[in-house]
Parts: C-alpha cells; sequence; structure tokens
C-alpha cells in the first residue's frame, strides 16, 4: 500500500485528521507530522523525516499539507531524502487525507492515487 503522511502546524489537527482516515481505511500506512517538538504550533524537520520513514515503502508516498509552511518544510525533507516515489498532493487536507487511505487501501498505484485525490479540489459540498 501506499504510505500517506499527513502535516500541519497542529499536532492535534493532523492526529485528528489520521484518526478520521483510519477509520475509513483500516491497516494503511498513514501517520501525522503535527506541530514542533514541545508542541506548539509549527512543521518540524524531524518530524516529517521520521513521518515519511515509518510509512515509506516502494510503493510510495504521499505527503498531504495544510498550508504554507508545512509545504516549504516537506520540499526541503524531500531534497534531502532524494527519494523517487514520494510526492506531495494538492488538495484538501482532511478530505485528500480519506480519499488516499481508502484508495491506498483499494490497491491503487501511487501515480494513480495521486490523479485520484487531487480532483477532490473541485468537488463541491453544496449543490448551486
Amino acid at each position: 500500500m501506499v504510505g500517506i503522511v499527513v502535516v500541519s502546524h497542529s499536532q492535534k489537527l493532523a492526529e485528528g485528521v489520521v484518526d478520521i482516515a483510519k477509520v475509513m481505511a483500516e491497516n494503511v500506512p498513514i501517520v501525522a507530522a503535527g506541530g514542533l517538538e514541545d508542541g506548539t504550533l509549527g512543521t518540524s524537520y524531524d518530524r516529517i523525516h521520521d513521518a515519511i520513514e515509518s510509512v515509506y515503502s516502494e510503493e510510495g508516498v504521499v505527503m498531504i499539507a495544510d498550508m504554507g509552511g508545512s509545504i516549504m518544510t516537506i520540499e526541503i525533507v524531500l531534497e534531502d531524502m532524494e527519494r523517487e516515489n514520494i510526492v506531495m498532493l494538492d488538495c484538501p487536507l482532511v478530505e485528500g487525507a480519506i480519499l488516499a487511505a481508502v484508495e491506498s487501501k483499494n490497491g491503487r498505484n501511487l501515480e494513480d492515487l495521486k490523479d485520484f485525490v487531487e480532483r477532490a479540489r473541485a468537488t463541491k459540498k453544496l449543490s448551486d
């Protein structure tokens, strides 16, 4: 299965998103990398790096981030890791993580999962 890392400035937010995704897709390798080591808001290079390592496999890893600084920190970590099959997804945090977890459980490969989940960006929640 494709591994999933949820990155947020908030440890509680990242963990909450992972909790919901695990209900929807049991046994999928998904972890939270939120906040700084002291529990304050921010993003941590080490937490992101360690989270990737914990779910990494040849099938790949997708990174789902909340905003700005987390994206920049992920980019730095990925440059240092020099692995080919780790991608950042451009999708809503909660919806993207749930879809990624369900699709990973269903056996989608990394590229198909990326394409499928990124379409969630355009999904409307309310009808016109």
